[in-house]
């Protein structure tokens, strides 16, 4: 990690797929359960509204997936920019 144009490129692709990350978070929690609730009611899942499912539910589904591919594609951004752990 000497390298401080492999530290900043790392930083850069970070702060990349945060915002990325967390604009999906911010459209399936904020968009769908709260915006879109009321077109979204039309379509059951499960037996639930899908408007219902997403602000009680399906936001922290997603949530937790969205965690899991962070931790994924970090390690693999790591591993390419010679900045893991070994």
């Amino acid at each position: 990690m000497s390298n401080p144009n492999r530290f900043a490129e790392y930083w850069r692709a970070n702060l990349r797929l945060m915002a990325i990350l967390l604009a999906i978070w911010f459209a399936v929690s904020f968009g769908a359960g709260i915006f879109f609730a009321d077109a979204l009611n039309s379509i059951r899942f499960f037996g639930f509204k899908l408007g219902f499912f997403f602000a009680q539910q399906g936001a922290i589904y997603v949530f937790v997936g969205l965690i899991f591919y962070y931790a994924w594609r970090m390690n693999r951004l790591e591993r390419e920019l010679d900045v893991d752990e070994e």
